[in-house]
């Protein structure tokens, strides 16, 4: 809840509001003497589609539409006292205490009533426009093509502006969905029964979303590079397309890492599956995105075109075009007389990536090396034809795949190159390589090295997997044992330096023990000589740096996740790894990363082929847990364990939680058929112990009564298992 407002914070508030008007009936009255001005002195450069020169010596060119990119309008603001009411809406639905549905679906239906008229002060307002997002996540389709209206005609100031392009960005993606609805014939936009009988029809999302991007022809260049507006210019992108919208990749497509997540106590309609895959699209849709590619490159000259591939704010625009811009046009693509962006970038191609002094070989070699520039190559270098590629590693990258490789930025367009070679080229690059192998793990290229090791057992290149395998253990001391030390635990650094340079090491600290801890879980995934060489530079650790390792980062813990759920010819791997952990139960319990080690440990199978642990350590971890159970239940991490150990099961009813936590290998099917009447459905565990009742959901859990293990009397593993079924 908003702290409550002081009679000195009304007072300085009121002082600013005042401040704003006087400066907004200023600037007003400037234009309108400038306007006199020109127009007395007969200056015609307004006619001719001149520049117009401002007080300040700065000329701005004029769009063609007759706004100047500087003009902003000005919508008002809201009084105290709407204010205070939208305030105290935001508040309510916060509490989110009404008795039912309906209840809510009125209260929402009466606020957009009171805002009706005010849709654009509430968007562009710093206090309010957070609840526009949250009223638009739970308005209904009616509700939402209404704000469409309001907002129409102004969507080219209201994207540009700070609050309200985040407004609008809600407003897309929330009325995406909407389109594939009504493209399948299912409208949900009539009128209710308190609207009047007179009330028009509203068009469909469809019409709406052209209709905004008619707002934005012949305005998007500078849209690209624009603060604010270059995001809402990617969501509609997304939208057009029909990419997935709730997927983690498109997430960060759109919205940078300090976007503002805005939730709401309910969403009409709710979350649904479509969200996450591929969406129906008009075919309206498809033609519009051609058009906003064509347009956004039309005029630009190469050199005009490189400054934007370089620009931090364009840059992941015209990342999205190139990849819709290849997609769209794939069946094309092979004829380089239809200009597109592909061709804007490597004009001539694939012929002229083969002569070095062409612009299209210039423009990949200046982006290789630029922190912001390799990113558009990336996702060139993924998503090209196959004959431009063929022609770009051939030309460029194969005789410097290990020069690239060591690059701190180059390296990445590398990784990409090596997830597009086929076996040969790639045994070829591992080659060229392996030499240089001491500087790669030098200069900390732990993500090159991965990649490496990822591709190669791929591409079942087993030879070139132990070679690699072998070089890392070499650099990092002779001795498999210092592996995982030198790679997830790195020194810190007792330099001396102000407090600036310490926090810029810690930084590149932690990155580094991220690379090193991917490194290592992508070994424990590789059978064969690179999971040997890890587990055996665990079993190494001491107790304190197992413990390190434990609740140091999110990755190093995801080291011991892994390696507990990984098997191993060793049989007392995971009973040492947990051995070595016992002592401090209770601080990982309490650990914001050592906590889902905890939960991992009650997943480990107490007798299985490569992952065992012996039963009596489960249940030593347990008591333990148990002692602590009110300390455990004050905290949300430690409520978390009490469930995933099934706590309450524990204290209450012992014999049932150990039938549910002591288990074995998984049991064989029998070879009679059962009937249809003992036949369990799918994917379910029905069947229950006759002497507690106990309904399993583990199905490989072993029968408990109260006097004797079922099955313990035989060494079969079969007949164990047999007798072990009910």
């Amino acid at each position: 809840m908003p702290k409550p407002r002081s009679k000195r914070q009304a007072i300085r508030e009121e002082r600013k509001k005042k401040r704003q008007q006087d400066d907004v009936a200023r600037t007003e009255s400037n234009r309108e003497a400038k306007r006199r001005r020109r127009n007395e002195d007969g200056d015609d450069a307004e006619a001719d589609g001149q520049t117009a020169a401002f007080d300040d010596g700065h000329e701005q060119s004029q769009t063609p539409g007759g706004l100047l990119q500087t003009e902003r309008e000005f919508f008002g603001m809201l009084s105290e006292q709407e204010q205070e009411y939208f305030r105290s809406v935001d508040e309510q639905l916060d509490i989110d205490n009404f008795p039912s549905q309906e209840e809510r679906q009125l209260f929402l239906s009466s606020v957009f009533a009171e805002a009706q008229g005010k849709e654009l002060k509430l968007a562009c307002s710093q206090s309010c426009s957070r609840l526009m997002e949250r009223l638009i996540l739970m308005s209904n389709t009616r509700q939402k093509k209404q704000l469409f209206e309001q907002f129409g005609g102004h969507f080219l100031n209201l994207v540009q502006h700070r609050f309200a392009s985040h407004c609008c960005e809600t407003l897309f993606l929330q009325s995406a969905p909407i389109v594939t609805r009504e493209l399948a014939g299912d409208r949900d936009d009539a009128p209710a029964e308190e609207d009047g009988p007179d009330e028009k029809p509203l068009p469909f999302m469809e019409e709406l979303f052209l209709l905004t991007l008619d707002e934005f022809e012949g305005r998007l260049n500078f849209l690209l590079t624009d603060r604010f507006a270059s995001h809402t210019l990617r969501v509609l992108l997304v939208i057009l397309s029909g990419r997935p919208l709730d997927q983690a990749q498109t997430k960060s497509l759109i919205h940078s890492k300090k976007k503002e997540k805005i939730s709401a106590p309910w969403k009409f309609g709710g979350e649904t599956e479509a969200d996450s895959q591929l969406r129906a699209v008009p075919n309206s849709f498809n033609l519009a995105t051609k058009k906003i590619i064509n347009d956004s490159v039309a005029g630009l000259s190469p050199t005009e075109l490189r400054v934007l591939a370089t620009h931090p704010t364009g840059n992941p625009v015209l990342q999205l075009l190139l990849e819709l811009d290849i997609a769209i046009n794939s069946k094309s693509a092979d004829e380089s007389g239809e200009m597109t962006l592909l061709w804007h970038l490597l004009p001539g191609a694939p012929a002229s990536l083969k002569d070095a002094t062409t612009p299209a070989s210039d423009f990949v070699n200046s982006m290789l090396y630029d922190t912001i520039g390799s990113r558009l190559l990336e996702t060139l270098i993924v998503h090209c034809p196959g004959k431009v590629f063929k022609v770009l590693y051939k030309q460029i990258f194969e005789p410097r795949i290990h020069s690239f490789l060591r690059n701190d930025t180059a390296s990445y367009p590398a990784i990409r190159v090596l997830n597009r070679l086929s076996k040969e080229d790639l045994v070829a690059a591992v080659k060229q390589t392996i030499p240089e192998f001491g500087k790669l793990v030098s200069l900390s290229r732990f993500n090159v090295i991965k990649a490496l090791l990822e591709r190669c057992q791929a591409r079942q290149a087993y030879d070139e997997v132990k070679a690699l395998t072998k070089g890392l253990v070499d650099e990092c001391g002779d001795d498999a044992k210092s592996l995982v030390p030198r790679l997830c635990l790195a020194p810190l650094s007792k330099e001396d330096g102000d407090k600036q340079q310490q926090d810029s090491l810690a930084k590149n600290r932690s990155a580094l023990i991220s690379h090193g801890s991917h490194l290592v879980t992508a070994m424990l995934a590789i059978p064969e000589s690179p999971r040997k060489a890890v587990q055996a530079s665990i079993s190494a650790l001491s107790e304190e740096q197992v413990l390190e390792l434990a609740t140091s980062s999110a990755p190093t813990s995801h080291v011991i996740v892994d390696a507990l759920s990984t098997p191993s010819p060793n049989k007392a791997f995971h009973k040492a790894l947990v051995a070595s952990l016992r002592p401090h139960i209770m601080e990982l319990a309490n650990s914001d990363h050592g906590n889902k080690i905890i939960s991992a440990i009650v997943s480990v199978p107490s007798r299985s082929e490569g992952i065992s642990l012996p039963f009596h350590i489960k249940e030593s971890i347990m008591t333990e847990l148990g002692q602590h159970e009110q300390e455990l239940r004050d905290s949300f991490i430690g409520r978390r364990i009490w469930r995933t150990w099934k706590g309450d099961l524990w204290r209450n009813r012992r014999v049932e939680w150990i039938a549910w936590a002591k288990e074995v290998d998984s049991v064989p099917e029998p070879t009679v058929i059962p009937t249809r009447q003992q036949q369990p459905k799918p994917g379910t565990w029905t069947q229950k112990s006759k002497s507690n009742g106990f309904q399993h959901d583990n199905p490989n859990s072993i029968k408990v009564d109260a006097r004797k293990w079922a099955g313990k009397e035989s060494n079969n593993s079969r007949d164990r298992g047999i007798k072990g079924m009910t």
